[in-house]
Formats: structure tokens, sequence, C-alpha cells
């Protein structure tokens, strides 16, 4: 009998979508071309000088050569219990709180940990790219509920309860966004968390973008917003985003004794514990004031407003202002069908094809995260790369 030499399974996975993006640009740039990426969600920035000098001490400490539980170093748990209830609010113990290694493993745990075959999951579109993938992996299915510009991407209580059916085990919550750099209101946090406790139903958030808000917006936790949620809510962060650590590989699973519990006896399998040394780093990140988090905010910030404007400039763009994270989500609708040298797109992904070719930039397609028709551009790039890459773009389309 022939089978397949892959798992069904694993078959099924798409490759991560920004990370395909980024290697081709990478891969582009080393053969000489001028490439400019707006592909990964990742900051420009050195890590900070401390967090970087309490690694460089760990390394030396014989303590950091040997196994150490698999959920988390002691310290850097009761950090992690500190700093959420100094950042957020909502209080925690050390025996609801898993290290992971990075916010993907997060996502996934908390899935695998959740979900039987046939459970559904409300799933807000536009969605990251990773987050269908692990539902899958766990065995259940993704429902999308789609918010376009007009409502800036900002999914209703309306909607979810449309889209809610019996099997409906939980919702994946995720403010500020990524792809689209929304915020939802604390009112509407507070709405739909609401909502969720009335049903039943499971809310896993994702904070990792928690200190990244520009104007009036506030990033408010759910469970926070709505204390009712405490047993049935994982909330998901890392230090990748916030310190510039996208490389260390520190996130964390905070939730229900008993689902962490499970989850922690899942990565004891999975991984075993986090590097000691990325761990000791994570110590010193979240136990450190936020003044090197409010310089690159405030860059972000600036960048923002400049992509933002340059990119309402495209003919055929159309950005509405993103008040969180560091993505531009702009629709292409308009742009779509054009000839660009001698070529028509006829989606956002063979659009995003053409610019990479045409203007030598890298961007996302909509496709990636469930709504095509539209770009991301991360703006977490110099601003001399990202003024001179929007320029590409606004000469391509002017042509």
């Amino acid at each position: 009998m022939h089978t397949r030499r892959i798992s069904d399974r694993v078959v099924s996975i798409t490759e991560s979508a920004t990370l395909a993006v980024d290697a081709k640009a990478k891969e582009m740039k080393e053969a000489g071309r001028p490439v400019i990426s707006f592909g990964a969600g990742e900051p420009d920035f050195a890590t900070p000088d401390y967090i970087v000098a309490a690694a460089a001490e760990a390394v030396g400490d014989p303590r950091n050569h040997r196994y150490t539980p698999t959920g988390g170093l002691p310290d850097l748990k009761q950090a992690i219990v500190d700093k959420t209830r100094r950042d957020s609010g909502l209080r925690v113990e050390p025996s609801q709180v898993l290290v992971t290694n990075g916010g993907k493993q997060a996502v996934y745990q908390s899935f695998a940990t959740l979900l039987n075959p046939g459970d559904e999951v409300l799933l807000p579109t536009p969605y990251w790219t990773t987050y269908p993938e692990a539902i899958a992996l766990a065995g259940g299915g993704s429902v999308e509920v789609l918010a376009d510009e007009t409502q800036h991407y900002l999914v209703t209580v309306d909607q979810l309860e449309a889209a809610r059916t019996e099997r409906t085990k939980a919702l994946l919550f995720c403010s500020p966004s990524n792809p689209t750099g929304s915020v939802y209101s604390p009112d509407q946090v507070a709405e739909i968390g609401s909502w969720a406790v009335e049903h039943g139903i499971w809310v896993v958030t994702d904070e990792i973008y928690e200190h990244l808000t520009y104007g009036d917006a506030v990033a408010r936790s759910i469970a926070v917003e709505t204390p009712e949620l405490a047993d049935t809510c994982v909330v998901l962060n890392g230090v990748a985003k916030t310190y510039a650590m996208t490389g260390w590989r520190v996130g964390w699973m905070l939730g229900p004794a008993d689902v962490i519990k499970a989850a922690t006896n899942l990565q004891s399998h999975l991984t075993s514990n986090v590097c000691n040394i990325a761990q000791r780093a994570a110590v010193a990140a979240v136990s450190g004031d936020l003044t090197a988090v409010e310089r690159m905010r405030a860059a972000f910030d600036q960048r923002r407003r400049t992509i933002v404007k340059m990119l309402n400039d495209v003919d055929g763009f159309e950005c509405p202002e993103p008040l969180g994270a560091f993505y531009a989500y702009p629709s292409v609708k308009g742009a779509l069908g054009r000839d660009l040298g001698g070529r028509r797109a006829g989606s956002s992904a063979e659009l995003a094809e053409l610019i990479l070719k045409q203007a030598e930039v890298a961007v996302v397609p909509g496709e990636a995260f469930g709504s095509p028709g539209y770009l991301r551009l991360s703006y977490a790039l110099g601003d001399d790369d990202l003024v001179e890459g929007v320029s590409r773009l606004q000469r391509l389309f002017s042509r």
C-alpha cells in the first residue's frame, strides 16, 4: 500500500506568508537588488542594552547550563505576574503562568489545550496568519468573521452572534491587531467580553502589542474589562514586539491554573524549558521601566503618520488610520486591473508580486490574512526606507 510521505495534518499547513515575503526580500537583497521590505512585523531597533547585559551575565552562570522547570524560571514567572498587574491590571498567580518559546508557541498550545476535534473558533478577519493554522492543527475549525475598512476592521457583537453555533468553543481576540493596527475601545472590549460570558465561550486574547497604541487609543485587556471571564480566558503575550526581542523567543500564556498545568504538560514533551539565557533577559525586560519602550513607540507613531498620509496619496489605495501595533492595511481594490508595465493584477496577491518585481518593494497581500483586496505594510523599518518604499509605490501607480 502506498501512503503519503508527509502526514495529512502537516501537508494542510501553509507557509507563513509574512516570513515567506521577508525571505524573498532578503534573497533579492543578497543578489544585489535594492529591495525595501514592509513584510515582517519586526522592530528595526536593537534590544535595549540593559536586557542584553542581563543575558551576557547569565551566560556565565552554571545554573543556566542545565534543564530548568518546564513552566518557566520562577523569577520570570513572578516578574510576569508583577508586570501584568502593572500594565493591564490583571491579577494572576505564578501557577497561572506558562513561559513559551515565543508567542507562536503560546498560540498553538492554547488551542491544543482547549479544543477537541470539531470545535469551532470565531476568528475576526483580517487575522494573523498563524491563528487558523494553529486552530486546524488542534483539530478545530475557524469561523471567519469579516470586518472591512468601513468599520475600521473591528467586528461587532452582532457579527459574532450571527457566526455562533452550538459547536463554538472559543473566540480569538487581538487588540491592537495584527495585521490591521485596529484597536477596540474599552466599551467594545467589555461588550464582547460580556457576550462571551453569556454564551459560555472561551476567549483567547493576544496582547502582544499592548504597549503600541497611538493618539487617544488605549489597549484594554478583555480579562480586566470583563472580570467574569477569569475562568474562561487565556491571555497571550511576550517580549518580542514591546522590547524589540523577536529573536529571543520568549512568550507566555496566562489562564486558569488547570489549563496552564495541562499546557505545561504538553510543553514538557514538546520543547521542555525555554532557553535559560533568553529567560534571564526577559526578566530584565519585564522588570524594567518602559523608558526604552516609549522611545520606540514614539518613533513608530511618527512613521505611522507618515505612511498613512503617503499611502493615501497612492492612486487606488485607501488606508484607514491604524491606532496600534506597527502595521498599515490599505484597501487596494481601486488599484486592481490597472496596466502596470504591461501587466494587470486581478488580485492583491498578484498585485504584491507586481510591486515586488517592478518597484522592488515587498508587501504582504491580504489573502494571507483572510481578506483579499488589501496589502499589509509593516512600518517597523527605518524612516528613510519607509519614505523611499512608499514613494516607489506612488511612482508605480502614477504611470
